[in-house]
């Protein structure tokens, strides 16, 4: 199974759009990541991070994480995003289990 890394995009089979591998690299070699859906059409908000590269756009949506085992779903990496952009991405998702 190919390594995975934070920040790469992917194409999960039964998923409609795009899955954001948000959890850390080292999480990622158990066969599972934790990822966000990136959704074109949406509502800009704290939690919804715009990002564009040449194949893939949209908000990436930060209050939906979810599990996903790789290992038994057929997946294809399609893109990468900058790390300037996944740093906010990661500030948004803290945010929500921060306290007060």
């Amino acid at each position: 199974m190919e390594i995975l890394h934070q920040g790469d995009i992917l194409k999960i089979e039964k998923i409609k759009h795009p899955v954001l591998v948000v959890s850390k690299d080292f999480f990622n070699t158990s066969g599972e990541i934790i990822g966000c859906p990136i959704v074109r059409n949406s509502i800009p908000g704290p939690l919804h991070i715009w990002m564009a590269t040449e194949e893939n756009k949209g908000y990436i949506q930060c209050e939906k994480l979810a599990l996903l085992d790789l290992s038994v779903r057929g997946y294809k990496k399609v893109d990468r995003l900058q790390i300037s952009e996944m740093i906010n991405v990661s500030d948004a998702i803290q945010g929500i289990f921060e306290y007060i």
